[in-house]
């Protein structure tokens, strides 16, 4: 029985997805849910897994395509694994239809043993990639996928990601320093002499032919893994180099001048005071992990006075369809996370009926599978409200962007040690500052600040227990 392998929908307002790479080949045998091929859009990068089992049959869609969701991208037969065999004992009949029944005697015995090795060799290189990859090595599958592929020891290389983490260019520039140059001589001599004497940019990287590899790419998406496309995607000249955007970065890219030139962006700050809550923190933080087994940051506590916010004030949990104001019972909260390569909005759905351990746990666990590309689709949609944190980089504040299709974002600033002045006295308080970019054609400047003010109340005033 055929089964058919389609495009997933991986978010809200997102209609097509680049497959980056196929895990498998034709003739492959698939486990159900074994991760089958890599798609980008704006919003995911992900493994997406095998809808059966059995036996990839043909791959109809090839790297670095771009097609509308719901596409046929590939069939798996999924009556393979029991048809399998089959071919093996057909073959003994073989050398009985042959003339000299003597010779090819010997044929068949001969055939499975060269097929032996590479099973063996690929099986071999497996252990000794995950062996080398420990558990404290922060790194995501394809990162350390290409390390096994390139005979790369992991804990040799430094990451210059977020916390220490290795990421996909960290593995390239070994890559590349390993290659002895190589890179510099991918393109012809006579761009690279040209360069020197025009100081002007090359023309935009569009303009090279698809690689010959992969004939059905269209010029304008050419977006294919490090794995291939080091010497392919990178253009050296002199003292620069150029990159084309990855297929996320470009979603990324429209989707944020599109909420430009929708959304009627205004912005307010405001200044919190947060040491009753650092306080608390850092009294039952230990205690927390210890007997949940998470660690506590501060990001729960900004989700329920947010919760606390959209509560008194839901013009802001809203969003606009024409002329109509969506206002949504549900408080579904979009939390930005940072990777290595670009950024995702995985969301805590119901964040209203969930205590600080239930939002941090489901924080924790969004996060980790957006590092390891194995969200669902369902995780990046149906977000009513949206958290940033640039202050976790060590931002004082940031104006961001709001996210489509909600009508407000707060954007949190680094916590930090002041001098402030209470009751007429100097003193040293932990303090942050807090924005929030909102879509004027629906939210007014009063009931913006009226709900910074709540969200102020809800930290400065904190009581709910954490353990």
């Amino acid at each position: 029985m055929a089964v058919d392998i389609v495009m997933p929908q991986m978010g809200e307002s997102i209609f097509e997805g680049t497959i980056t790479k196929w895990l498998k080949k034709p003739g492959d045998k698939v486990e159900r849910d074994e991760p089958l091929f890599e798609i980008s859009t704006d919003k995911v990068d992900a493994e997406i897994p095998s809808p059966s089992a059995g036996v990839l049959k043909e791959i109809k869609v090839g790297e670095g395509q771009t097609v509308p969701i719901q596409t046929i991208v590939g069939v798996i037969d999924a009556a393979g694994s029991a048809a399998a065999p089959a071919p093996a004992k057909a073959e003994a009949p073989a050398p009985v239809k042959t003339p000299a029944p003597a010779a090819p005697t010997p044929a068949p015995v001969a055939k499975p043993a060269p097929a032996a090795p590479p099973v063996s060799a690929q099986t071999a290189a497996v252990p000794a990639s995950s062996s080398a990859t420990g558990e404290r090595i922060h790194s995501s599958p394809l990162v350390r996928r290409m390390a096994s592929e390139h005979g790369i020891d992991l804990s040799t290389v430094a990451g210059t990601g977020a916390g220490g983490r290795i990421s996909k260019q960290d593995i390239e520039a070994v890559i590349a320093a390993a290659a002895g140059g190589a890179p510099s001589a991918t393109p012809p001599a006579s761009a690279v002499s040209a360069a020197p004497s025009r100081p002007t940019p090359p023309p935009p990287p569009a303009a090279p032919a698809p690689p010959p590899s992969a004939p059905g790419v269209s010029g304008g998406q050419a977006h294919v893994t490090l794995e291939t496309a080091v010497p392919r995607e990178k253009m050296y000249f002199g003292h620069y180099e150029v990159q084309p955007m990855s297929t996320m970065r470009q979603r990324i890219a429209e989707h944020m001048v599109a909420s430009k030139r929708v959304s009627a962006h205004v912005y307010s700050v405001d200044e919190i005071d947060m040491t009753k809550v650092a306080a608390l923190r850092a009294k039952s933080k230990d205690e927390f992990e210890k007997r949940y087994e998470t660690k506590l940051t501060f990001m729960p506590f900004f989700v329920k006075a947010a919760v606390a916010g959209l509560r008194a004030f839901p013009t802001l949990n809203a969003s606009l369809d024409g002329t109509n104001v969506v206002l949504h019972k549900e408080i579904n909260i979009g939390i930005a996370v940072a990777l290595d390569w670009g950024l995702l909005v995985p969301v805590v759905k119901n964040a209203d009926e969930k205590n600080i351990l239930g939002i941090q746990r489901t924080m924790n666990d969004l996060a980790e599978r957006a590092r390891s590309k194995k969200l669902k689709p369902e995780e990046v949609q149906e977000s009513t409200f949206s958290i940033t944190n640039p202050g976790v980089f060590g931002g004082l504040f940031g104006l961001p962007v709001i996210s489509q299709p909600n009508v407000g974002i707060l954007g949190l600033g680094a916590i930090e040690k002041r001098p402030v002045v209470i009751n007429d006295s100097i003193a040293i308080r932990s303090m942050c500052y807090v924005t929030l970019s909102y879509d004027h054609r629906v939210v007014d400047g009063a009931i913006a600040h009226q709900f910074l003010h709540k969200v102020k109340e809800t930290l400065e005033t904190w009581s709910e227990p954490v353990l």
